[in-house]
């Protein structure tokens, strides 16, 4: 594939909201040893795309400041050492910036095959979520079959994973979300329950009905923090991953000593190249494939052209979307 020397790419102006965000034109970018190139047909729009463009999470040290931690598309060039892609293969990939662009270089280790059948705009869903929840629930938390998995946001990019992951590996799930049709979508997927924050208290719902939660994972922060700790089982796991309602609380300890709980809570873009690689290749091994059987499935709610990108966030922003917002890079005006 002859590739250009140039390519189109959303960029901040400056930290702000939605409009700061315009299409510009800039150097391809170049091969370093062991990473592919790729042709951006599709990127996901996720959370810490927002935190980026209103400055509060700056892309790591010698990543590009292009946003876009997830893509699928079509291999342009391989660097060296580069054996398991050449041209032409279709993949999907952890980035760690540069998706909203024509053309976007990653380790060839952090790509994934398109599950058959699956477009490339349903594949460029998956990397960050799947990455996220199978790393930190299941990898970190060992989440196993037979324990109770408590979800908060349901409906949202990492709750559908985490509904779907925890149904396919035996767990039973109580999800968390409002209004109904964000509760519907939660019982679709394959929840066991699912609560309505507005008008059920989950932490009595999640220990009268099911003795307590053995992994709770959040992205609330809040007043759920200390309710999260009430929920929990003897034992559990509570699993950290945002903080929509803040970080800052006063809570008593006391309790996560007595339950013997584990609390913890990551990044996924900071992590080292190899834990990335051994999250990649327990995927592939066995996550994908789970795809094929019709047992986890990609769960997308709108597709905007690259342009319309400032769009894409006012959407995610809103809250009023189900399942994940991808941008077309292939047409991006």
């Amino acid at each position: 594939m002859v590739t250009p020397n140039k390519m189109l790419c959303i960029e901040i102006a400056e930290p702000g909201g939605p409009e700061v965000l315009s299409i510009a034109e800039r150097d391809t970018p170049r091969l370093s040893k062991g990473e592919i190139l790729v042709k951006v047909v599709a990127t996901g729009v996720n959370g810490p795309d927002l935190m980026q463009r209103r400055g509060l999470y700056p892309a790591p040290k010698h990543a590009t400041d292009v946003l876009g931690l997830e893509i699928a598309g079509h291999v342009a060039a391989c660097g060296k050492d580069v054996k398991n892609y050449k041209e032409g293969d279709k993949v999907c990939a952890l980035a760690n910036g540069g998706g909203y662009a024509e053309f976007c270089t990653v380790k060839s280790d952090h790509c994934l095959p398109i599950p058959r059948g699956m477009t490339l705009a349903n594949a460029a869903s998956l990397p960050e979520t799947y990455f996220t929840i199978w790393s930190n629930i299941f990898m970190g938390a060992a989440l196993k079959a037979g324990e109770v998995y408590l979800v908060h946001g349901g409906a949202g990019g990492l709750g559908i994973t985490s509904i779907l992951l925890g149904k396919a590996f035996g767990a039973t799930v109580i999800a968390i979300d409002s209004p109904k049709e964000r509760i519907k979508v939660c019982s679709k997927l394959g929840a066991d329950r699912v609560i309505d924050y507005i008008k059920e208290d989950f932490v009595d719902i999640s220990r009268t009905e099911f003795g307590g939660a053995d992994v709770i994972l959040d992205i609330i922060g809040g007043d759920n923090i200390a309710r999260n700790i009430k929920a929990a089982k003897h034992d559990a796991r509570i699993v950290q991953l945002a903080f929509a309602e803040g970080s800052s609380v006063k809570i008593n300890l006391m309790p996560i000593m007595l339950k013997r709980l584990s609390y913890t809570g990551s990044t996924l873009r900071s992590r080292s190249d190899q834990q990335k690689t051994m999250i990649a290749n327990e995927l592939r091994e066995k996550v994908w494939p789970l795809f094929e059987t019709g047992d986890l499935k990609a769960v997308v709610n709108t597709v905007l052209p690259l342009s319309k990108a400032h769009e894409a966030h006012t959407l995610m922003e809103s809250a009023k979307h189900i399942g994940k917002i991808v941008l077309n890079c292939e047409v991006v005006l």
